[in-house]
């Protein structure tokens, strides 16, 4: 067979690497019976190497290309457009040019073609590169196909198609190009089809686009096209657009626009009965492709035809259901404060902690909330619960609950209705949290000792014995006790002081500077790190400079700096498992990299003066004791006084020794985490020098059981390695949804609230008070640049963000909950704050002055 040049017919599967994503599909798709696919062939990427194999000046360039980065935009330009000069005057090989002759006589000289692009990387179920490179329409003869073949060749660098491939990390010279030329129809009507919903994402509705004349007029987004959604074969939505244009071919070569007649612009394009034909098609395609589609259409006299199919790369994946029924999945990132990716390592070892039954989608965990919302007894009191934590959450759920039909409901009489009489009553004795804190660090020093010793398979079967032991202090019923009490004290006190005394969230300035918390301590005690360090100059010089995490070997050449190495080290001893999105063990810590506390030490030299954490702490202390007595005294001289007095001052008093407790058992967690993690790096090392895998880090990429039986049988898992190390690149892309359906559907849900000023972006009120202040938005960690009293906008934040709260004078967070870390914190702290603002770092600019409603629950921009 001539691989020069190859028509739909002769293509196999095994020939991505010949011609390209689009041209593959088109061959797939000619052989599938009952799909019209115009008639084409394929010239292939042999075709293109063998063009520019010769010449030198298009290697030189491609050379002086691949050693750019995405920083040097204007050099990136200047030699893409040198290298498409150099390819549209290129000699097309006499026998590649014969090839094409051969094939585009047996189609028919006379016809008129399209000439289209076909990359080696385009059009993968994992990287979209749809619409990189150039199409031409109704091109007629041998020589305007040549010319419009070499310009697709160029197309492959096109400032876009160079810098796509640089952000996703293709090489240049590994990607190459295929063109097809395929049999012009003159449609009446064309468009797009979906056959998975590309709004909602639902999986079982087919979206349908059509204008009239060729696609190219829809695509461009020249006109405003029809648009019909399907599900099982009933119309379900039919929007009709006012076609002002369409593009057609003209006789002697190229396309024009014309306008369409006035009386004709609001015609349907398609019958219903058409509709639901090509949503047939769709369906029959995305079958044989085995994933949701996106269809290029095209109807001549009657006939639909196809001239495009390619996966949809935009869809969330769906939690994998066992029964085929109705399913409802709920976010655990947006619980955890983790809405990143987690590999694969990462989401075992989550898993092998939680007792909650969970799935695994996009590299993310959620958990299957069907029979919660199944059953009678517990449906309203979930959707109420998951309303105090995440409004957005209860909103989607709601939702669905109130489409008929979608969950059956199970008549559970096993199940008891929630009591209304709340936690059960516990002693408000700051012993008890001692206990709980003594227990969990005696637990871990064993572990550390024990560990030690630990390698091979028996190194996994501790871990996973050990782990037992974690689960056993994690869901302690006495801790249990303890942080249910301190929630549902909060809410008591808000709810009554609001019915009694007319006070929104008091409890906020109850909760200010609460004992044993581990995570707002960290933050303070990060300032008492820079006043040890602050009084010597050479320190903070040399830690200005700093750019290698093996800084502290150096640090005690310098005055101070013993003193300086020691004060970070305790805080590293005591801190340093801590990073951001820490739920994953795999995440690199601060004690692996301890750069990323040095920008934080120094901003706090430069913003505070010497013994500031102990006057803020004080500070908020005599805040909420303020405020206890006051509210105790006007309490006492209302009816019944003396009663309402008791009862607010016991919960006050859980509120108080108690609520710090909440952020310790993730604390201990991630804490036995890192000492697993070190124990398996070491393991790596050996794994590494033994050839098993080829850089420590590839054990990540691996779920726990897989590790346990690459350490045992010391067989190559590299394959699977690279594989999932492809997919997470994937899965760090998608933005995961806070619920979806078993269906694919990603409900969105929606604040419902009348009072709130017309241009307010409304979240949930966390922490109280009113603050107005320049808006940092940071999504990472490390680039923050805060200055006092700013405020701080970001997508979620986690206990390695809390340093960073001693400068800000407010928080502003996509994700989050009256609970969730950044909300307790900024309790404690006395931030105002709202969280589970939607979009909120795309809406809120950098630099912007915005006002936070604390108490409200909204953010204005000024």
């Amino acid at each position: 067979m001539n691989s020069l040049v190859l028509s739909f017919q002769e293509m196999e599967q095994s020939e991505l690497s010949l011609v390209g994503g689009k041209g593959l599909n088109l061959g797939v798709l000619s052989r599938i019976q009952g799909i019209r696919v115009p008639d084409g062939f394929s010239v292939t990427t042999v075709g293109f190497q063998r063009a520019v194999e010769q010449n030198e000046t298009y290697h030189k360039l491609l050379t002086r290309l691949s050693k750019l980065k995405l920083e040097d935009r204007n050099e990136v330009g200047e030699i893409s457009k040198e290298i498409r000069d150099v390819i549209q005057n290129v000699t097309i090989p006499s026998d590649v040019v014969e090839a094409i002759t051969h094939y585009h006589s047996r189609l028919g000289a006379e016809h008129a073609y399209a000439v289209r692009s076909s990359a080696t990387a385009e059009d993968l179920p994992h990287a979209s590169f749809a619409g990189q490179q150039d199409s031409y329409l109704h091109v007629i003869g041998k020589d305007s196909i040549l010319e419009h073949i070499r310009k697709c060749w160029a197309s492959l660098f096109t400032d876009r198609a160079v810098i796509y491939r640089m952000q996703n990390r293709f090489d240049h010279s590994q990607v190459h190009i295929s063109v097809i030329v395929q049999r012009m129809v003159s449609p009446q009507v064309s468009g797009i089809l979906f056959t998975a919903d590309p709004v909602s994402s639902n999986r079982k509705v087919v979206s349908i686009d059509a204008g009239f004349g060729l696609g190219e007029a829809l695509v461009s987004g020249l006109v405003s096209p029809d648009s019909y959604k399907v599900q099982d074969g009933v119309i379900i939505e039919k929007k009709i657009g006012t076609k002002k244009l369409a593009i057609y071919g003209v006789n002697g070569g190229g396309t024009e626009t014309k306008p369409i007649p006035s009386d004709q612009q609001k015609a349907a394009a398609l019958t219903d009965e058409q509709v639901l034909q090509l949503s047939k098609i769709g369906r029959k395609i995305e079958a044989h492709f085995e994933c949701p589609q996106d269809i290029e259409w095209c109807l001549e006299d009657g006939t639909f035809y196809i001239v495009q199919s390619r996966p949809i790369t935009t869809l969330y994946p769906i939690p994998e259901a066992v029964d085929g029924e109705n399913r409802v999945y709920l976010s655990v990132g947006h619980q955890q404060m983790m809405t990143d990716a987690m590999k694969p390592l990462g989401l075992s070892f989550f898993l092998l902690t939680t007792p909650a039954p969970m799935k695994v989608a996009g590299g993310r965990l959620f958990v299957d909330c069907t029979p919660r919302l199944a059953s009678p007894a517990t449906k309203q009191s979930f959707i109420e619960l998951m309303g105090k934590s995440e409004p957005l959450s209860k909103d989607a759920l709601t939702t669905i609950v109130e489409r008929n039909g979608f969950i059956k409901t199970v008549e559970d009489e096993a199940m008891p209705a929630p009591s209304k009489g709340g936690v059960d009553p516990i002693d408000p004795d700051p012993a008890i949290v001692a206990e709980l804190m003594k227990k969990s660090e005696s637990s871990i020093e064993q572990l550390k000792q024990t560990i030690h010793s630990k390698t091979g398979s028996e190194l996994m079967d501790f871990i996973l014995e050990d782990m037992k032991e974690l689960k056993r202090i994690l869901f302690d019923p006495q801790s249990s006790r303890v942080i249910m009490a301190a929630m549902d004290a909060l809410f008591w006190i808000n709810d009554h002081m609001y019915e009694w005394l007319g006070e929104k969230n008091v409890a906020d300035i109850l909760s200010q500077s609460v004992p044993n918390n581990i995570t707002s301590e960290m933050g303070l005690e990060l300032m008492d790190v820079a006043d040890v360090i602050r009084p010597y100059h050479a320190v903070i010089d040399y830690l200005r400079k700093v750019e290698e995490d093996h800084f502290l070997d150096e640090l005690v050449k310098v005055e101070g700096g013993q003193e300086a190495r020691e004060a970070i080290e305790d805080f590293l001893t005591r801190y340093g498992m801590r990073c951001s999105g820490e739920i994953d063990i795999s995440r690199v810590r601060w004690s692996e990299k301890p750069t990323t506390i040095v920008q934080m030490i120094l901003r706090n030299i430069q913003q505070f003066e010497p013994q500031e954490s102990k006057r803020k702490f004080e500070k908020g202390w005599q805040e909420a004791l303020e405020k206890e007595r006051e509210l105790l005294e006007r309490l006492s001289s209302l009816p019944d006084g003396e009663q309402k007095v008791k009862e607010a001052k016991r919960r006050i008093d859980i509120i108080r020794h108690f609520t710090g407790y909440r952020e310790y058992p993730k604390y201990s967690m991630i804490h036995r985490y890192f000492v697993y993690k070190q124990a398996l790096l070491k393991e790596a090392d050996r794994l590494v020098e033994e050839n098993v895998i080829q850089e420590k880090e590839d054990i990540f990429y691996l779920a726990f059981e897989e590790l346990q039986d690459l350490v045992k049988m010391h067989q190559s898992k590299n394959e699977l390695i690279c594989k999932r190390k492809e997919e997470y690149r994937f899965y760090e892309k998608l933005t995961p949804p806070r619920v979806i359906t078993s269906d694919g559907e990603i409900i969105t849900g929606e604040y419902k609230r009348e009072d709130l000023p017309s241009d307010a972006i409304p979240g949930l009120a966390v922490s109280s008070g009113v603050i107005e202040g320049r808006a940092r938005v940071i999504t990472n960690l490390e680039d923050a640049d805060l200055e006092e009293g700013d405020i701080l906008v970001t997508a979620y934040t986690d206990p390695s963000w809390t340093p960073l709260f001693v400068s800000i004078k407010g928080l502003v967070t996509e994700v989050g909950g009256l609970m969730t870390h950044g909300a307790v914190i900024a309790r404690e702290y006395g931030l105002p704050a709202v969280v589970g603002v939607e979009r909120a770092t795309e809406r809120i600019q950098d630099g912007q002055r915005i006002r936070v409603h604390g108490t409200e629950g909204y953010v204005e921009l000024l």
